[in-house]
């Protein structure tokens, strides 16, 4: 796959509008090349920049607030690897995926020297202003999410320079919200990488504020209120998972939260799935609507850890999410001439970006990718099966809903 190839496999004449599925051709083989492309044509431009150490001259940057360029840049890194990690981790797949992957590792290892050597001028941001404290964090949960391909090829050199670069998100104190998390995200990376001085309290009262924050069925509230909008996905449920998955067994009072906390996530994920229309559209409900398919990273997760509660089959939510992603993502506007991101839900759309969005931080939109790192045998990539709302309005039989009582 090349620049020249991304817009091979959109919907062509012949084929369904929403699906982009052709006549002949397995549903499931035809998504996931689908999904690979998308994820070379979102991750290829942040990448390449970054390794060639030319991201600060070559992103652009749409903003409505002031100063972005000083986050931007981090945010896009960040949010990028926290969506395409798994897959970077994963192997097998068809001969082309086999050589993205490899292509993209090798500019994965450059562009992480390129953002943490002192003297590179594409040098990232993690040391002024507090946003750096959330997109290290992004980061970090990359790193964990794949170590084996994202931590251990690293020289010593790299290392210790990122290592340098998480800990002086430090200097900065964490809001009062889902914020916690990425403090709490942040400590369980320096643990895994066997920094001495990782500090367990910063996890601990980012888990036990946000189990005291939690309102019930699948949904925590985002501090002390509740907010109608998908930061569950784009930031709670996600975390809260990966940093017990990775820490639980230190303490038994983190232990014992994991298995309610895979419950949550999977009644959220049950939830996610059902928001999907039979058009393959969400809500857009809240703030960060920019993030596009961003919302769907819990439904992504639960999916890619092969945790998908009963009545959904793998199968269902790669039709729902492929619905969605080609809604979103093929809209005209999504990308510049030069195929970075725009601000916008479905097109450009800028007038929906928030004082604090930015080119950068459209690339938590990749989180929606994590699936493909599920081999290619799995049952999530064979077969079609119609979504719930699909069947719901088409008259066919469907689950009935039940909350979930912790």
């Amino acid at each position: 796959m090349n620049r020249d190839s991304q817009n091979s496999m959109v919907p062509t004449e012949g084929s369904d509008k929403y699906t982009g599925q052709r006549t002949g051709e397995e549903p499931g083989a035809q998504d996931r090349l689908y999904w690979l492309e998308l994820l070379n044509r979102i991750a290829r431009p942040v990448l390449t920049a970054l390794a060639e150490r030319r991201l600060k001259l070559d992103m652009p940057i749409e903003s409505h607030g002031g100063e972005r360029e000083h986050y931007a840049y981090l945010e896009a890194f960040g949010r990028l690897m926290a969506g395409i990690a798994p897959w970077l981790g994963s192997d097998g797949g068809i001969e082309v995926e086999k050589l993205l992957r490899l292509e993209l590792r090798k500019l994965y290892e450059e562009a992480m020297d390129a953002a943490t050597d002192p003297n590179s001028p594409d040098c990232l941001n993690f040391a002024d202003g507090y946003q750096p404290i959330v997109d290290t964090a992004f980061l970090c949960q990359g790193v964990l999410r794949a170590p084996q391909a994202l931590w251990d090829p690293l020289s010593e050199r790299v290392k210790s320079n990122v290592i340098a670069a998480w800990k002086v998100t430090r200097s900065r104190k964490p809001h009062y919200n889902n914020w916690l998390l990425f403090s709490a995200m942040i400590e369980a990376a320096l643990y895994y990488v066997g920094e001495a001085d990782w500090d367990p309290m910063r996890i601990d009262y980012a888990l036990k504020q946000h189990e005291q924050w939690y309102v019930g069925d699948g949904v925590y509230g985002d501090g002390p209120a509740y907010h109608a909008d998908y930061y569950n996905s784009f930031v709670i449920q996600p975390m809260l998972l990966d940093v017990l998955r990775l820490l639980g067994d230190l303490y038994p009072d983190w232990n014992t939260m994991m298995p309610s906390a895979i419950r949550r996530a999977q009644r959220y994920a049950a939830q996610q799935e059902r928001m999907i229309s039979p058009e393959g559209t969400i809500p857009p409900i809240g703030r960060s609507l920019a993030y596009r398919c961003g919302v769907l990273q819990t439904l992504a997760q639960i999916a890619w850890l092969d945790e998908l509660p009963a009545p959904l089959v793998p199968s269902q939510v790669r039709c729902a999410m492929t619905a969605v992603m080609r809604r979103m993502m093929d809209a005209p506007g999504t990308y510049t001439p030069d195929g970075w991101l725009t601000v916008g839900f479905c097109g450009h759309q800028p007038g929906i970006g928030e004082t604090y969005i930015s080119t950068g931080s459209l690339y938590l939109c990749s989180t929606a990718l994590m699936p493909l790192a599920l081999s290619p045998a799995h049952s999530f990539w064979q077969g079609e099966t119609e979504w719930t709302s699909k069947k719901a309005w088409s008259g066919e039989p469907f689950a009935i809903d039940y909350a979930l009582h912790d």
